[in-house]
């Protein structure tokens, strides 16, 4: 009983060497997105070791336990104070919605209200319904285009005004 003849191993060189070593950095070093947390990082140190000592946690294990007989860990003094004032200023800011509509939706919108109003049974059953929607459906559709471009809406619907009245 021999060994069996394994495949001898030989250098490839279809590989770059370079690249699978920055690939590899880049695995292990990853990108952080929040500026407080990336400003206190210390490189030297690990992940689960900076995280506690910003006061944050790095995963789920260990937050609560799960038995009554767990030890109760002293709490480090957190040096970071600075870090949550910073990123609770940051969490509070106001952010702008970036939700938008396809041309094609606010088309679809402003032919149903023009033609319709705000009886959406009637809209249901338009010819231009193609993809036949329901009411519900189609009011969904509305409250999505009236919040996402409420200007443009309210001038449509000014422009609408004059029709209608006469």
């Amino acid at each position: 009983m021999g060994k069996k003849a394994g495949k001898r191993n030989t250098f490839n060189y279809n590989v770059d060497r370079k690249k699978l070593k920055k690939k590899m950095l880049k695995k292990y070093k990853p990108k952080i997105e929040c500026d407080q947390i990336r400003k206190a990082w210390d490189p030297h140190k690990t992940a689960s070791r900076n995280m506690r000592d910003m006061g944050l946690l790095f995963g789920s294990k260990g937050v609560l336990p799960i038995t009554s007989r767990a030890k109760v860990r002293s709490l480090k003094v957190i040096s970071f104070l600075w870090l949550f004032s910073e990123m609770e200023e940051a969490a509070n800011q106001p952010r702008k919605d970036t939700t938008t509509c396809s041309t094609d939706l606010i088309e679809y919108v402003q032919h149903m209200i023009r033609e319709h109003g705000e009886d959406y049974r009637a809209m249901a059953r338009d010819e231009k319904n193609y993809y036949q929607d329901t009411p519900k459906q189609i009011r969904r559709k509305v409250e999505l285009y009236k919040r996402c471009h409420a200007d443009e809406h309210a001038a449509f619907i000014a422009s609408l005004q004059p029709q209608t009245a006469s």
